[in-house]
């Protein structure tokens, strides 16, 4: 069995001790997107430092915690510990909060993150949905597992009803929702100009260090994704002002009460009963 794999497990089992009902949802927290916890009420939160195994994250907006409760009655897992393949852990480990929600018994996952715009419609502020990404980390979390019983990743990760749903939740909120292709780096060094350049001729909407490593680990496990970017900031080169970390995280505070409102929505309407 996977070692990383093995060790979720155990965490696993030592958290359905603690938490009172099986949650079928989770939400991964991009950069400065923590507080968006807070309109859940949770019920518990846990260190990630508690679990073994659970990589600890080094980047300011994350802050290493898993926490419980309801949005709009549905039973959500918060994870607030996402680790990056730049802050020097392999992409096994960068994955590890995946392998830990699918062994709960996890089936639907919310990838949200920080992002940088490069698509010349966007704005600082704005969110994008992911339609699809790019890999340009050059590294897979699939490489040399076993396969069995779950299927090897093909086409794009991001489920199209749940992502339609998505879509449908920002028109009927009046909250403005681009659309477009995530394109994942390695880091930590933020792209020169000319590789945004590069990456606009590839297709890319949006540039980011995360949530491409997950969504591929999710999908193969067959959770169902859906993803979600904020636009903190535009992308090296397509702006007067050098790119800063402190910036991404205000932006991210920023948009929290539009993300809230756009999930809440969104998790209503997918709970929702059929007419």
């Amino acid at each position: 069995m996977n070692p990383v794999y093995a060790q979720a497990r155990r965490a696993a089992d030592w958290l359905r001790t603690r938490i009172p009902l099986q949650p079928e949802t989770a939400i991964v927290l991009g950069s400065g997107l923590g507080e968006l916890v807070e309109a859940a009420h949770p019920q518990w939160r846990i260190p990630t430092h508690m679990l073994p195994g659970y990589p600890a994250s080094t980047v300011e907006g994350h802050a290493g915690l898993l926490s419980w409760g309801h949005l709009e009655g549905i039973p959500v897992l918060f994870v607030q510990g996402r680790v990056h393949f730049y802050e020097g852990y392999s992409i096994q480990e960068v994955v590890y909060p995946v392998h830990l929600l699918h062994a709960l018994g996890v089936r639907n996952l919310i990838l949200t993150n920080a992002a940088g715009g490069i698509n010349p419609l966007f704005h600082p502020g704005d969110l994008m949905l992911i339609r699809d990404h790019i890999a340009f980390g050059f590294a897979n979390p699939l490489r040399g597992i076993e396969s069995r019983p779950y299927r090897r990743a093909a086409g794009s990760p991001y489920d199209t009803a749940w992502s339609e749903a998505l879509f449908s939740a920002a028109l009927r909120e009046g909250i403005p929702l681009r659309e477009g292709t995530y394109l994942w780096t390695q880091g930590p060094s933020y792209e020169t100009p000319a590789e945004i350049r590069m990456f606009r001729r590839m297709g890319a909407d949006a540039v980011g260090m995360s949530t491409v490593p997950e969504a591929v680990q999710a999908h193969h496990y067959g959770l169902r994704v859906v993803g979600l970017s904020t636009i903190t900031n535009l992308a090296a080169g397509l702006s007067p002002h050098p790119l800063k970390h402190e910036e991404v995280v205000a932006q991210g505070r920023a948009v929290r009460e539009k993300l809230s409102r756009l999930l809440r929505r969104f998790l209503r309407s997918v709970s929702d009963p059929p007419a």
